[in-house]
């Protein structure tokens, strides 16, 4: 009897279905995803039939979905506010697909989440004002889209941010000087927008940054001399432009500076020719 309970026992503990369970309430907001963006159309489709943690893309730890990447998978639609019930996803990539619509404000209930990435879509509408919920978060990738609007304050609250792209969209607006508060930063881009204003000198602070890509926008005013106290920075795009006044000799002493691009502005660039000719503007990519 007690070989028969212990193989019994074995049976269940070892059983990859029981195993990887995950909650009714998480099945489904995987399955409204899969109807809301055409699932029986993507690349590598679902069978709805088997246990989640079979399913393309999906990964299950401890019952409970952490990762979802569904990147370039000919995702076709909107992404359900169901999807806001995922509450153990630390990481959600919907990349290079076409899906549209607004990004819903459910999905920054997920206080988990430490990446997020609806890069290469067809997404509208505003970035959520609750984005600061996401307390968490190390790298918020949009860019290519639609997005319109402001960046929101709460966006600075972000500490643990390691990369904002949200390049290539239709934002607008200033960079606000609580950007300071992003001291992890590494990469911020937002190269291509209609973003406008003055550069905030308090973005000298962000020691950690080695991208900082703003090419293509409507900022104006003076360089400020505090980007020199950006020793890590190996990429500077500032071309295309109203930017005036003279960019400081300092620059000279960003040893890692790999990158500087600054045509197509009102700027006085002479004390700065030996130390860096412009270079071709390019697009930079997370990894």
């Amino acid at each position: 009897m007690k070989k028969v309970t212990l193989i019994i026992i074995l049976s269940i503990l070892t059983s990859p279905v029981i195993f990887s369970q995950i909650s009714t309430v998480e099945k489904n907001a995987l399955v409204d995803l899969y109807n809301s963006t055409n699932g029986e159309n993507w690349n590598t489709t679902w069978n709805l039939n088997e246990a989640p943690n079979t399913w393309f893309g999906v990964t299950v730890e401890n019952n409970s979905v952490t990762e979802i990447n569904l990147s370039m998978n000919n995702l076709n639609g909107t992404i359900p506010s169901s999807i806001g019930n995922l509450k153990s996803v630390k990481h959600l990539n919907l990349g290079f697909n076409k899906i549209q619509g607004m990004i819903p404000n459910e999905i920054t209930s997920i206080e988990s989440l430490e990446v997020l990435e609806l890069f290469m879509n067809q997404l509208e509408g505003t970035i959520p004002n609750s984005i600061g919920n996401l307390k968490n978060l190390k790298q918020l990738v949009l860019f290519n889209n639609l997005i319109t609007g402001y960046l929101p304050e709460s966006i600075y609250t972000l500490k643990e941010l390691e990369i904002l792209h949200i390049s290539s969209n239709k934002l607008k607006g200033l960079i606000s000087s609580n950007v300071k508060n992003l001291t992890n930063l590494e990469t911020l881009s937002l190269f291509d927008n209609a973003m406008f204003g003055n550069i905030p000198p308090e973005i000298g602070d962000l020691i950690n940054l080695n991208e900082l890509t703003l090419a293509n926008n409507l900022f104006e005013g003076e360089v400020p001399n505090e980007l020199s106290k950006l020793k890590n920075l190996e990429i500077l795009l500032l071309n295309n432009n109203r930017f005036i006044g003279s960019i400081s000799p300092s620059i000279e002493n960003m040893p890692q500076l790999l990158n500087f691009e600054y045509t197509n502005n009102s700027l006085d660039v002479g004390a700065i020719d030996d130390i860096s000719s412009p270079t071709t503007y390019k697009t930079i990519l997370p990894q």
